[in-house]
């Protein structure tokens, strides 16, 4: 079967798969995986669309994960074309995920397409996983389906996450961990009242200002050989009635971790409680766990995957753990070799989302040589 990397990426694009809504991606995806020799499982939960296929049932398990939704458009009249409509303008593909992550899915499509037709009786198995939720909550994509893999005993040696990782040129950077992240809803008490009479009230947005100075000020970790330090940002705050005369009862503040493997969950909330008591400050914190660190060392899915790109490409490509969250924070819980890599990301989640062709181009070449690498000795 020959698959197309461009047209399978454009009739994704054309489905309007605003997350949770997979828009019949997956079923097309399922489509061209069946003729190949994969069994096709579907896992949906909560209204998610989720898709487990495989192919073989020996050792090592190499899969390719990824998500078929994409985040909403923004105002239509600032798109030079409509989102869902993939046109090509001056050897550049236009359309919301283009770049996060259609063609990255495409891609591995057409690699695996290639690679079984070229070697049949290759080692091991290959396998896709595949979700409507990752842009999203991301309570009951690739989460539920590590769940009941790991409940079978069934786990990747070996996983790729299509996320868009590269910076200038496809091929330049991949992510080998990301740092975990830890959420806080903060409410601080205070007495409502009349700001001319502020001895009859207690702003709660005065009795938390010093905490957040100590809080903004503080060095949680110094990082280390594969993180950047741990940083502490305010995200949201409000307070008060909207009248300019009134002292408010309560502030709301949501914050946000993004922590290293030097910190600890734990070692985070302690010090924000210890800080808070000891500025005196009345509260009530709720805090949300969203995904934990994990890192992926030099071995045989980073040099292999490290290699592909260097014999198509000729690029030296950099590991690096920076950026935001994805599902390989969940996959990392049934499989040691985790690493996200595919096209470069300048424009993902923005209007006009886009991918150039020469970016695309080597995409599937890359994906395909990973698995020679891997499954043929």
């Amino acid at each position: 079967m020959d698959i197309d990397t461009l047209e399978l990426a454009r009739a994704l694009v054309a489905r309007p798969s605003v997350t949770p809504d997979d828009s019949g991606c997956l079923d097309l995806i399922a489509e061209h995986l069946k003729p190949l020799g994969f069994s096709i499982e579907r896992m949906d939960s909560g209204g998610v669309s989720n898709l487990w296929a495989r192919r073989g049932t020996a050792a090592p398990l190499l899969c390719f994960a990824g998500h078929t939704d994409v985040v909403p458009t923004g105002p239509l009249d600032q798109w030079k074309s409509p989102p869902f409509d993939p046109v090509i303008r001056d050897g550049v593909l236009y359309g919301r995920g283009t770049s996060d992550m259609k063609s990255s899915i495409a891609a591995f499509v057409c690699a695996v397409a290639r690679f079984v037709e070229k070697h049949a009786d290759h080692q091991g198995s290959i396998a896709f996983m595949l979700t409507s939720d990752e842009e999203g909550p991301a309570t009951d994509g690739t989460v539920k389906m590590v769940q009941a893999l790991a409940e079978r005993g069934e786990a990747p040696d070996y996983c790729i996450v299509g996320e868009p990782t590269s910076n200038k040129r496809t091929g330049d950077m991949i992510k080998n961990g990301r740092r975990g992240s830890l959420s806080g809803r903060l409410v601080v008490k205070g007495v409502q009242g009349h700001v001319a009479y502020p001895h009859l009230a207690r702003n709660p947005v005065h009795e938390v200002a010093a905490a957040i100075t100590e809080l903004a000020k503080a060095e949680w970790d110094r990082g280390n050989e594969h993180f950047p330090p741990t940083t502490w940002q305010i995200s949201n705050m409000n307070a008060g009635t909207g009248a300019n005369n009134v002292i408010p009862g309560e502030a709301h503040i949501k914050f946000n971790f993004r922590f290293s493997t030097a910190s600890t969950v734990e070692s985070l909330q302690t010090r924000v409680h210890g800080i808070l008591d000891r500025q005196g400050v009345e509260y009530d914190l709720d805090w949300s766990y969203d995904g934990r660190p994990y890192i992926t060392g030099r071995g045989d899915l980073v040099d292999a995957v490290a290699r592909a790109i260097k014999k198509v490409t000729g690029i030296e490509t950099e590991l690096s753990t920076t950026g935001g969250t994805s599902d390989g924070r969940f996959i990392a819980d049934i499989c040691d070799q985790v690493v996200e890599f595919g096209p470069t990301n300048a424009t993902i989640h923005k209007i006009n989302e886009c991918i150039a062709l020469e970016d695309l181009e080597p995409l599937p070449k890359i994906y395909e040589q990973i698995l020679k690498e891997l499954l043929v000795k």
